[in-house]
Parts: C-alpha cells; structure tokens; sequence
C-alpha cells in the first residue's frame, strides 16, 4: 500500500458531477480555489511562478470500477486507461489549471473540473516539452469528428 493524506482541499463551483461540463467540446473554465492545508503552506514556496499546474485528486464520491466503459463523447466502450472516468482501480484524478494568484494557502486557479470538497494529493507545475504538432488525441479526435460531421 501506498500511504497518502490530502494536502488540501478543493473549493468548486460544481457541488454534483451532473454539473461537469462533459462530452465533445466541453469547456473546463470554472473558477476556484485550491486550499492549502497550514501545515503544506511553506510548499507554496515560489509557485507564484507558474501560468499552469497540476492537480493530482482523489474520486472520493467513486466507488468500484470498470475496466470499460462508454464515455458521454462516444457511444463506443473504451478502456478505462483511455478515459477520464471516475471509475478506476486507482481512484485517481489529474487535471491541469491556470493560476490567477495565491493568497497566503490559497491559490485561485481556473479550469476546475472537480467537485467541491475535493481532496487533493498533490500539485505540480505544468511542464511540457511536447510540440502541439505531436500530440495526438486517439479515439477522442474520431468521436470529436463524428460529432461534428452529424446533421444537427
């Protein structure tokens, strides 16, 4: 086993998973606040620095899993591994968020897709040296297609 305890906890806008944005095109903008516990503040150190972070986050409302599944932007199963979903062995989430300041142990930030109350397991700065032009969006840029080839 691994050990872990929060670190924080998220402050969102978002109180239901209904009320996350999903599907082909959905726009993570929400505005929040990442709360620090006292006693992780001195790891804020410097962070000021950063346009962007990670966020790594506990599913604590998920229970069991499914090692496929059929995401709301395809209607198609995919593997678990290939999906965002809150269903996985490891009930792990990560997401990236622009930071639009700090307040001694809080940090604002958007681009929240988590619920309120979320608890946090860690932040890292968002670093990547991957071009635009390499990245690939495997069945998701297919579905994202589909949808946009459909009559409405």
């Amino acid at each position: 086993m691994f050990p872990m305890q929060p670190i924080g906890f998220v402050k969102s806008p978002y109180q239901e998973t209904r009320q996350v944005p999903k599907g082909c095109g959905a726009r993570h903008e929400a505005e929040g606040w990442l709360e620090i516990l006292p006693e992780f503040a001195a790891g804020l150190t410097d962070i000021e620095g950063f346009s962007h972070l990670f966020v790594i986050w506990v599913f604590d409302r998920s229970a069991g899993f499914e090692l496929m599944g059929t995401p709301p932007t395809d209607d198609r199963p995919h593997g678990v591994f290939a999906t965002r979903s809150p269903r996985r062995p490891n009930p792990l989430g990560l997401t990236v968020v622009r930071l639009l300041g700090r307040e001694g142990n809080r940090l604002s930030v958007a681009g929240v897709d988590m619920l309120d109350g979320t608890p946090i397991l860690d932040l890292k700065p968002y670093l990547s040296s991957i071009p635009a032009e390499e990245l690939r969006r495997g069945w998701l840029a297919e579905a994202e297609a589909h949808k946009s080839q459909a009559p409405s």
